[in-house]
Order: C-alpha cells, then sequence, then structure tokens
C-alpha cells in the first residue's frame, strides 16, 4: 500500500522534514512460542503493523494492517508494549524522517493463513526467539523485539 493519503500531503508541505507518526503492531507467537514476522520488500524484518491513520484507533490500525499484509483478520489481546525514542527515528532512502511511537499488542489469528497479500511484504516467517538476531532488521524492530522478549512493556 505505502504511503498513506494522509502522509502524502503532509509530505506536499513539509517535504523531507521530521514527521512524528502514532503506529500499532502486533506479536503473534505460535504454540511453540515462535514469532511470526514478515520481511519488507526492502530485506528487512519486522512484526506486522503500520501506521494508524487519522481517524483509526491503534487496535483497528493493527487489524488492518494485517489484513493488508498478511491477508488474515487478527485479535489484539492485549498491550504488550508502547516504544518510542532514539532507536525509533528513521531517515528513508528518498530523505524522508519520521519518528515512530509504536503500540505493539499480542494477538492471535481469528481468520485466515498468513500469506503475503500487499506489495510491500514479501515473506513471512516464524521464528524462534534465539533466531531473531541473524535476521535483517531496522533499529526500531531491534529494540522493539529486545524489549518485549525482556518484558519491558514501555519506553
Amino acid at each position: 500500500m505505502g504511503m498513506s493519503p494522509y502522509v502524502r500531503a503532509l509530505r506536499e508541505k513539509v517535504g523531507n522534514d521530521l514527521l512524528f507518526m502514532p503506529s500499532a503492531h502486533v506479536l503473534i507467537r505460535d504454540r511453540d512460542g515462535r514469532i511470526l514476522l514478515v520481511r519488507h520488500v526492502e530485506g528487512r524484518w519486522q512484526l506486522p503493523g503500520g501506521a494508524v491513520d487519522p481517524g483509526e484507533g491503534p487496535g483497528e490500525a493493527a487489524r488492518r494492517e494485517c489484513r493488508e499484509e498478511l491477508g488474515v483478520e487478527v485479535e489484539p489481546l492485549r498491550i504488550a508494549g508502547v516504544y518510542g525514542g532514539p532507536e525509533h527515528r528513521v531517515r528513508y532512502a528518498n530523505g524522508d524522517e519520521a519518528a515512530w511511537v509504536a503500540t505493539v499488542f499480542d494477538a492471535r489469528i481469528v481468520a485466515g493463513e498468513p500469506a503475503p497479500s500487499d506489495d510491500e511484504i514479501d515473506a513471512l516467517g516464524w521464528f524462534d526467539p534465539d533466531e531473531l538476531a541473524a535476521l535483517p532488521q531496522s533499529a526500531a524492530t531491534r529494540a522493539l523485539l529486545r524489549d518485549l522478549l525482556a518484558g519491558v512493556s514501555f519506553r
């Protein structure tokens, strides 16, 4: 899906300058405790999720992103954590800057079988926690996973 019309309109006004953005993500585990990650087309592995649109709550954003990225319906069960700070500030290849405040939900799949289903995601996988460090990830994803697995619920 890429950039939302809302963010596109903001970018027309502020160019590449910093945007402060809310996001919502899901932490889904299988029965063996493996974590579901998606691979962005740029090659980095991350939790399913993305930006919260205007007028949308974080839980609904998490559900929408899972429908868009994976073709599944999820049920957010509880907030696992809320994260932000220096590790969540990014500069994209096109020069755009963003700082994210991420709400992560423990969630479960209630309908569908996960498969990449939009142009942003090209693969998915279930990973044991000890396999995560070897995967290419953004600093933000690395920080999220580190904190989530350590039981740190906010930054």
